[in-house]
């Protein structure tokens, strides 16, 4: 029989395994704990492509007439009630051909407002959305279990509460002279959604707006009790600068903004 002393450093050895397997939040193979509620991300691009000073094909601020105008997706966000997220949760490499009959849709509602290429959890530098499923898509199980049903649930959400259709009813429309009391903007979401949202500013504009939802997507109070936004908040219109220089790069074609393209 192995002595005392010679057992003590094999147990230690076993307890770090199972402590590895298990992971620092209880799960197995060190897989993060189930969300407790989703977060729909909105952003608004007369803020955001305002900072615009590059366009680039991939970029939606730069499509001339076919620029957004309302609200856009960021992302349907699985979040915890401490204030912090699980990201990354498994691996599954995003896969461009699993959402092929929701591209259109996609490019519309859920556009990238940025040049340049997101980063992923397992693919390297990719697509908007590459980032969006494989850092928040993939911790929403087991609500969602799949790519395609991710993309397709965050826009029959983001369909169902048109924020735009409800702050324009309200009123509070696109305008570069115009400021809109915060607490107005709040008041029109809570008396069509039933449930306070979350308002994210850039400056005085509003850049973001996050509905929340329990499991089964029924509106819930978002847990931010302080805001980035000043009491009186404007929603900019955009003009979009188009593609001035459409130039053949790489076998594609990239919108530039003179006559080269920078990184």
């Amino acid at each position: 029989m192995a002595s005392l002393s010679a057992q003590i450093p094999l147990c230690l050895a076993l307890m770090m395994a199972a402590c590895l397997m298990i992971g620092i939040n209880g799960s197995i193979d060190g897989a993060q704990r189930e969300f407790d509620y989703f977060a729909l991300s909105l952003q608004w691009p007369g803020t955001i492509c305002h900072k615009t000073r590059h366009c680039c094909s991939s970029n939606a601020c730069c499509r001339g007439s076919n620029s957004p105008t309302e609200f856009t997706i960021h992302g349907l966000w699985p979040d915890y009630n401490d204030g912090t997220w699980p990201s990354c949760c498994y691996r599954s490499q995003f896969d461009v051909k699993e959402i092929s009959t929701l591209l259109d849709a996609l490019e519309k509602y859920w556009p990238s407002l940025y040049c340049g290429k997101s980063s992923t959890c397992f693919s390297g530098k990719g697509l908007f959305w590459a980032h969006e499923w494989e850092k928040h898509g993939t911790c929403s199980s087991p609500v969602i279990r799949d790519e395609y049903s991710y993309f397709i649930t965050t826009l029959n959400v983001y369909f169902k509460y048109n924020v735009t259709k409800i702050l324009n009813e309200a009123g509070y429309v696109p305008s570069n002279s115009e400021r809109y009391p915060l607490g107005g903007i709040v008041s029109a979401i809570e008396n069509s959604f039933r449930a306070t949202p979350e308002v994210i500013c850039s400056k005085e504009a509003v850049e973001e707006i996050r509905l929340c939802f329990f499991k089964d997507f029924k509106p819930r109070n978002c847990l931010a009790s302080k805001t980035s936004c000043p009491k009186y908040v404007s929603l900019p219109a955009y003009v979009s600068m188009g593609c001035k220089f459409p130039i053949l790069l790489d076998q594609n074609i990239k919108c530039c903004d003179a006559f080269f393209c920078s990184n």
